[in-house]
């Protein structure tokens, strides 16, 4: 409506209700933090960032199911992912903070979700299978078919992280969210060197463990299960760690041997990219929401690096560069669109390590997490590369393949999920904004009891103090060790990103503490028991 006409033969008395999400038609509803500086771009979505904004919200009113609160990961197939549903609630949170959609939406998308994944049937009573179908909530394996075909510790990280988010940004979900991992059992997810496994089921049926994760994915992930608590310094060590040569630019990748560990080392931009948008390559336990420094700096540091060999290959070659996977039209239907993988740059493969060359792309996700990130002429031209492949009813397509062959006629969660947390950085800042102090029912149930234990949930981070009037309050060991808080610090040249200014003196985050709380029979501050 953009005017009222009134017509009385008295006097009238008019009175309108400024919407809570929009003051003089723009969008207001952004966090304290998000009038602070930040990496890359800042500052308001333009009209054409809004319509890109609206247009990626599309696929998830378009494949939403009702019955579940789930969204299909691809298209109209009805299945999905841990990690493709985080990428629901990534767009989901996006659109509430752009005005795209009003708080009754958000809450009923929210409390619908969140309810289905309190209530999932687990694999072996541990933690979410690797996929459910959208409509039943039903464990499935990758056809679809009811059964259980093990869980994906990267998928979890990384559902941790926007479980985290929710909470931190909304403390009236907290109760929920905190139900869902209460129900999990850690034990066999978490090895004893901080490392994470995966599962899988063998022929014989039974549930086998392997570890899970390489650099880039693996300390993303372990990020997401380090903010709940846990002490995973396996997983977030980049070693063992290797360097290859590109276009002048040192590029890191895991040193473990594939033919040794049967897993494949790829680099790809994603992993890095969303450490930026969502964490700012920050340290799990950093609550400071400076989006200026990086305390995770050589993850500041590795994530310039392969922005910068991308652009590099540009400059060199003329080729137009964003990797990362995606999902192809017909065979093999899924590619790891690498930087280096298996000994040689720019190598395209599929999940049969089948080298794919006509199926290198540059992916949507990845050209607008980089622009996000990255204010420069490169980025500019990746934005112009992808911001109109997109369907106004369904979403962004997943990208534009290098050889001229034209877009990727696909539409999925995890594609339009990224853009819009892309779109939301550069008005707010990384995503997970610490603003809860709110005690947490993650940290206070069960306390006394066993469960926490046989689950291996992580120590309580809240402890009675054990009296009143106590001249020095008790000093509780954190379950984090000060050795874990060494970091670079980045320096800024020009619109790059490095994190060069290491050293192994501890940085200024304090390590984390107990919140202290009185007894129930101790008198308050306020003087109310």
């Amino acid at each position: 409506m953009t005017g009222i006409t009134v017509t009385s033969k008295g006097p009238v008395s008019l009175s309108f209700k400024i919407s809570e999400q929009t003051v003089d038609g723009e969008c207001r509803r952004t966090p304290p933090s998000s009038n602070e500086p930040h990496f890359g771009r800042n500052g308001a979505l333009t009209e054409h960032e809004m319509d890109m904004a609206k247009t990626a919200w599309t696929y998830f009113e378009k494949f939403y199911q009702p019955d579940t609160g789930l969204v299909n990961a691809v298209g109209s197939f009805p299945s999905t992912t841990m990690w493709d549903t985080a990428s629901y609630m990534s767009a989901l949170l996006a659109a509430y903070e752009l005005c795209i959609i009003d708080k009754r939406t958000f809450d009923t998308r929210s409390t619908q979700l969140f309810r289905t994944l309190r209530n999932l049937v687990l694999f072996n009573k541990e933690a979410p299978n690797k996929v459910y179908h959208t409509k039943t909530a039903e464990k499935v394996s990758y056809a679809n078919k009811p059964g259980d075909i093990g869980y994906s510790a990267l998928d979890l990280g990384r559902m941790l992280v926007w479980l985290k988010a929710y909470k931190e940004r909304y403390p009236y979900l907290a109760n929920s969210v905190d139900a869902i991992p209460l129900r999990w059992d850690f034990c066999n997810i978490i090895r004893d060197d901080g490392s994470l496994n995966g599962s899988l089921v063998t022929k014989e049926g039974n549930p086998r463990y392997l570890q899970e994760g390489r650099l880039g994915y693996e300390e993303y992930a372990a990020k997401g299960f380090a903010l709940w608590g846990f002490d995973v310094p396996g997983a977030l060590d980049p070693r063992p760690l290797e360097y290859t040569t590109i276009y002048d630019v040192q590029v890191p990748y895991d040193g473990r041997d594939p033919r040794v560990f049967h897993n494949q080392n790829y680099v790809l931009t994603e992993g890095y990219i969303l450490d930026g948008l969502e964490m700012g390559w920050d340290m799990p336990y950093d609550k400071s929401n400076d989006g200026m420094v990086a305390s995770h700096g050589w993850r500041a540091e590795f994530a310039n690096r392969i922005y910068l060999v991308q652009q590099r290959r540009f400059e060199q070659t003329g080729m137009i560069t964003a990797r990362s996977e995606h999902q192809v039209d017909g065979k093999p239907f899924f590619v790891y669109d690498s930087i280096f993988a298996d000994g040689y740059a720019w190598n395209t493969l599929d999940p049969t390590q089948t080298y794919q060359p006509d199926r290198a792309a540059v992916a949507a996700k990845a050209a607008l997490g980089l622009w996000a990130l990255w204010d420069t002429p490169y980025t500019d031209l990746l934005y112009d590369t992808v911001a109109d492949l997109r369907d106004p009813e369904r979403g962004f397509y997943e990208g534009l393949y290098e050889n001229g062959n034209g877009f990727i006629p696909l539409q999925t969660a995890n594609n339009n999920g990224v853009i819009l947390a892309a779109l939301l950085y550069k008005v707010q800042g990384p995503v997970l904004q610490r603003l809860n102090n709110n005690t947490m029912v993650w940290d206070t149930s069960f306390a006394n009891k066993n469960i926490r234990n046989n689950k291996c949930h992580p120590k309580s981070m809240r402890k009675e103090v054990t009296c009143c009037n106590c001249a020095d309050l008790p000093d509780y060991e954190p379950p984090v060790t000060a050795d874990q808080f060494k970091f670079c610090r980045p320096v800024f040249g020009g619109p790059d990103i490095g994190a060069v200014d290491c050293s192994t003196e501890e940085h200024n985050l304090a390590a984390p503490k107990p919140e202290l709380y009185l007894p129930r029979q101790c008198t308050s501050p306020s003087g109310k028991l």
